[in-house]
């Protein structure tokens, strides 16, 4: 899957960006991204978000035991991955960080709210799904589940999306298993040598202040549905248009 914003709807976080090499191409020119990822996946469903970015998926090559979703409610778009055992005892969880620390069994996803131009971006706590996070040489966020989409547009300025954590574009990153501490980058070196974008921990020590919360109620909202899709018997169609949540 693969999920591109614009730096306005989704700031990175600096620590991702390695000045040096943070790739030369920009990841919303022309289709730069898009275009190669339907060319090498024939039956991709890709949707244009506008100025916003797009977001693109494809069935192909999927692992069976984490197979991959592609959902739109109302104004709302998510790319899923994984698969989640506890739906029925999930639905009605307040506030996200809730939410996603209750899910059990293993997932990756983006959900983007063109209505008020809010991300929602979410790992497992253990990186059971393969899942990338970069920047490139103008700020725009880019989430892949493969290195090789990221390197294109990002070089070296990339890292695993943080486990167990959630991005939101009011609230920036933080812990679901630590909502109330700040997390801190940690320097990343390739097997060449060569500094790449971080990865981050917990700092026990710094709290962090709630922000962002209400506004992703909704979001929350849809990832209850898309429990409930995860469940049903055409669990692996290619994507599900709902009408309402």
């Amino acid at each position: 899957m693969l999920a591109i914003f614009e730096k306005s709807i989704a700031k990175s976080p600096d620590a991702l960006n390695v000045p040096s090499d943070s790739g030369t191409d920009l990841a919303l020119n022309n289709g730069y991204l898009a275009a190669p990822f339907a060319s090498i996946h024939p039956g991709s469903v890709t949707d244009n978000l506008g100025s916003s970015g797009f977001m693109a998926y494809s069935l192909e090559k999927q692992n069976p035991l984490l197979p991959r979703i592609f959902v739109v409610v109302d104004d709302i778009f998510c790319l899923f991955q994984g698969h989640i055992e506890n739906v029925v005892v999930l639905k009605g969880h307040y506030p996200p960080n809730q939410v996603v620390r209750d899910i059990q069994e293993k997932f990756a996803f983006v959900i983007y709210d063109s209505s008020s131009k809010a991300t929602f971006i979410v790992s497992d706590a253990d990186v059971s799904v393969p899942f990338f996070w970069g920047t490139d040489a103008e700020g725009h966020l880019v989430l892949a589940n493969d290195t090789e989409t990221l390197k294109k547009a990002c070089g070296k300025s990339f890292a695993p999306f943080p486990k167990g954590c959630f991005f939101t574009s009011s609230g920036g990153l933080r812990s679901y298993e630590h909502p109330l501490n700040e997390l801190k980058p940690v320097s990343r070196v390739d097997s060449s040598g060569h500094v790449c974008g971080a990865t981050f921990s917990v700092d026990v020590e710094a709290n962090k202040e709630s922000t962002g919360m209400k506004k992703s109620q909704k979001c929350c909202r849809l990832v209850c549905k898309l429990l409930s899709i995860e469940t049903s018997p055409a669990r692996h169609n290619a994507c599900y248009c709902l009408s309402s949540i």
